[in-house]
């Protein structure tokens, strides 16, 4: 068998700022990345709620009172620092779920990630940012200097990142289109998503599965 390369490994990432399974996953994910010749190719999406606003009118009544009690839980279970984002990305209703036709948190840092992405640096963006939102340790992550410091911190040019989401959104909303798109073609429509080699992985407990596929496959340790 040959040896493996990161260009013979990648898969892609599905990902959502929103989700507390896509932060739950993530300390997994770079472990994988880091202990494996495999690229990850972060595709930054916009949450359901975003994509198709009345989801929340019209799923079961359990459904949000499941996955707050289960991410709790997994987050006790994998010893993972978590509280849910002050602010919540999503400018949402909880009583009646009505969405808000204006959403700047999560427009932002969605953008910010498809300009990452751009720049093949999305998986350290999601490992700097993702924490910035869930870890409890600040409130307003959404402040510009809490974000140009993870971003710092992540070794990306945090005002520079800013600039080109103000100079040129259109862009960035091709890209995270696109990426939408190519969520829509796969088995699944949830976060986190992973595909390779056209097989799709949903979930975050399907990230063990993810790695059993590729290591079957050949996929060989750093």
């Amino acid at each position: 068998m040959k040896n493996s390369s990161e260009s013979d490994f990648t898969f892609d990432l599905f990902w959502s700022f929103r989700s507390p399974f896509c932060y739950l996953a993530l300390d997994r994910i770079v472990d994988i990345s880091q202990r494996f010749k495999v690229t990850v190719n972060v595709r930054p999406v916009f949450p359901l709620a975003i994509r198709i606003p009345d989801f929340f009118k019209t799923v079961n009544p359990k459904y949000r009172r499941y996955h707050l009690k289960d991410s709790q839980r997994l987050s006790e279970y994998y010893g993972i620092p978590y509280r849910r984002p002050i602010p919540d990305p999503i400018i949402q209703d909880m009583e009646t779920n009505v969405i808000a036709p204006e959403q700047p948190y999560i427009r932002q840092i969605t953008l910010l990630g498809a300009a990452a992405q751009i720049g093949g640096a999305g998986l350290v963006f999601i490992d700097h940012i993702s924490r910035l939102l869930w870890d409890g340790s600040v409130d307003g992550w959404n402040k510009e200097e809490y974000l140009v410091e993870a971003m710092n911190a992540a070794k990306l040019d945090g005002p520079e990142l800013i600039a080109r989401v103000e100079s040129d959104p259109q862009k960035l909303e091709a890209i995270i289109e696109e990426n939408q798109k190519a969520q829509e073609q796969t088995d699944h429509w949830g976060v986190p998503l992973m595909t390779f080699r056209g097989e799709t992985f949903y979930g975050q407990d399907r990230v063990d599965a993810l790695l059993w596929r590729m290591r079957n496959e050949g996929l060989s340790k750093r």
